[in-house]
């Protein structure tokens, strides 16, 4: 898997040494979101001892009420996982981050509406009640008005907007299709919400922002210069660079390994996602729903 994750910083050209003698070297990670396949690489490698393997013990922090990119800023993470569009906001009001690995090598959002609407393609969009996500995650949904040439109300000083945007947390069920012509989605979850709630793909016009060249790049892997130039890392006798490429060296192995293994992959998601592991507002069952997200994961590593 040549492409499967790009690196930014140095290829990871150096020894393969596991644990030394003074134990394992905690790194505290910071997940975008809750514990689910999106996030199969990590728990694969911490579950079958790949970061062990490393000398690394690695925490995997809960995301969902958190910008990851302020927990890594901030110091409360050492590494963290977030959309690129997001990390990129930051960096652009001060934040000292930088990327040093894409993990999804394509996009997953989608944009989702009945095909009764009458809505078909994204230029069907005009004059509709559009779901839009926030924290960070807005910038998928105005990178397609852009593209498409809309205005939308997301923009304070558009009085005549083209499209409606209408916020919401996230959960489909919430707003699709009563409050909103079109839902925004991924691949991996929200479609699959919405197929739960009785909407097959059959009924569905799933829009795809790459057809018309507004596909952004979503989870890759960063930290802050103040790490990699470490060096000493948490006492470690490594620098942070060297246990960078130690936590990356690993990471790929658990994606590649959750790639080919997507069954035993979605038993130790499961094993650590609990109460998220369905999917809000759906009706799936946690096997059914993660089995589906680890499938459509695979597609964008």
């Amino acid at each position: 898997m040549s492409r499967f994750i790009k690196l930014g910083i140095v290829a990871l050209l150096l020894s393969a040494a596991v644990a030394s003698a003074q134990g394992l070297i905690e790194i505290n990670f910071q997940s975008k979101w809750f514990p689910q396949a999106q996030f199969a690489g990590y728990f694969v490698a911490q579950d079958l001892g790949f970061y062990a393997e490393e000398g690394l013990t690695v925490n995997i922090l809960d995301g969902g009420n958190v910008n990851p990119t302020v927990q890594v800023a901030s110091g409360n993470a050492d590494f963290g996982t977030d959309w690129v569009a997001n990390m990129l906001a930051q960096r652009e009001q001060g934040l000292d981050v930088v990327a040093i690995a894409q993990v999804y090598q394509t996009s997953g959002y989608r944009m989702v509406a009945l095909s009764s609407s009458g809505i078909e393609e994204i230029a069907d969009m005009a004059g509709r009640k559009v779901g839009v996500w926030a924290f960070g995650n807005e910038f998928a949904a105005e990178a397609v008005f852009a593209a498409a040439g809309f205005t939308s109300s997301l923009d304070p000083t558009q009085t005549n907007p083209d499209i409606d945007a209408v916020v919401y947390a996230f959960d489909p069920s919430l707003v699709f299709p009563n409050e909103v012509d079109v839902a925004s989605a991924m691949t991996y979850n929200e479609l699959d919400q919405i197929i739960g709630l009785g909407y097959g793909l059959e009924v569905l016009s799933v829009l795809n922002p790459a057809d018309i060249g507004a596909d952004l790049l979503e989870d890759n892997i960063f930290t802050t210069p103040a790490v990699l130039a470490n060096p000493n890392f948490k006492g470690s006798g490594l620098s942070g660079r060297e246990v960078a490429e130690r936590f990356l060296r690993a990471t790929i192995r658990g994606w590649e390994y959750a790639v080919a293994n997507q069954a035993e992959a979605v038993q130790i998601v499961l094993a650590h996602c609990g109460e998220t592991c369905a999917g809000s507002g759906s009706t799936q069952s946690p096997l059914i729903h993660q089995t589906w997200q680890m499938a459509e994961v695979a597609k964008l590593v």
